[in-house]
């Protein structure tokens, strides 16, 4: 009977140690989002919801909304004095524009804005274009200027005069597990001036594991672009597919493995603070990893 009492016991501990890490993990449904019009002075409307709030991490990491533009939808022009933004859209096309200068791209795709930038986005389709915002700031504390400007009919450069960033899977290089790990920094710390440290694309091929890391001084924020697999964060593994946001905070031991699918993730890396930010920023090795790579996988 003792036995069975402890073998229950210790049952009920680890379903409630992984409700634990299921309950930080949040999935995308744009069924619960809210329809918002005229975001920033924006045109038209929008979907959108917090999959991540300034709650979800220790570090600096203010949100991560996911939704939909809507045709003729977008948001209007504005600027931050104390955080940074970058719009992402995962399909289609949409109108980006940077301190006045607009381009039309196409996904997937992000354009990050610095501290004392103007950002909008516009969606001139006739129908909805999927869309992420990511925020992090010199502290916890969000503001906002709106400009007054929704960007409709603005002129547009052919090339972009701003910062963007591409998630091709051409561009991935192997990274571990003998190629069936791929990865690559899509945006360097040198981009930013808070404590965002980078943000990076990861391809994980069936079967693949990407090993287990921990970041004493980074929290990080995964989205799953597509697939499915598991995650296991301190010890708990929960199953993950596309559309969920992970956390993983400061000093937390992570691994990421495929299912049946390949497993494509976005990392948002925070650093703790500003100066662990510019120290991270000062090694040539965190600004482009690619050639530290090209070594670590080199056949022996």
């Amino acid at each position: 009977m003792k036995r069975l009492l402890l073998t229950a016991t210790l049952l009920l501990a680890s379903t409630s140690v992984q409700a634990q890490l299921a309950s930080k993990i949040t999935h995308y449904d744009v069924r619960k989002t809210a329809t918002l019009k005229a975001v920033h002075d924006g045109a038209g409307t929008m979907n959108f919801g917090p999959l991540m709030t300034d709650k979800t991490l220790s570090t600096n990491f203010i949100f991560l909304h996911r939704g939909v533009l809507h045709p003729g939808g977008g948001i209007g022009q504005h600027f931050h004095n104390h955080c940074e933004e970058m719009f992402v859209i995962f399909d289609d096309q949409a109108e980006f524009t940077v301190n006045g200068r607009t381009s039309l791209l196409k996904g997937t795709v992000g354009a990050p804005n610095r501290m004392g930038s103007s950002h909008a986005i516009y969606n001139s389709t006739d129908h909805d274009v999927e869309w992420m915002n990511i925020n992090v700031g010199t502290s916890k504390v969000y503001d906002a200027f709106n400009l007054g400007d929704d960007r409709v009919g603005a002129p547009k450069d052919a090339i972009p005069q701003f910062v963007t960033m591409r998630l091709e899977k051409s561009l991935l290089k192997p990274a571990r597990d003998g190629g069936k790990v791929q990865r690559r920094r899509a945006l360097s710390p040198s981009v930013f001036f808070t404590p965002w440290a980078y943000v990076d694309h990861e391809l994980i091929q069936p079967g693949g594991d990407t090993g287990t890391t921990n970041l004493a001084d980074l929290s990080e924020a995964y989205y799953v672009i597509s697939g499915e697999g598991s995650v296991t964060v301190n010890g708990e593994t929960v199953a993950i597919k596309k559309g969920d946001a992970i956390p993983v905070d400061l000093g937390q031991a992570k691994s990421f493995k495929a299912g049946a699918a390949p497993l494509e993730l976005m990392i948002i890396g925070v650093a703790k603070d500003q100066k662990t930010k510019d120290a991270f920023a000062a090694n040539p090795a965190n600004e482009n990893p690619e050639p530290l790579l090209a070594v670590l996988n080199k056949p022996r």
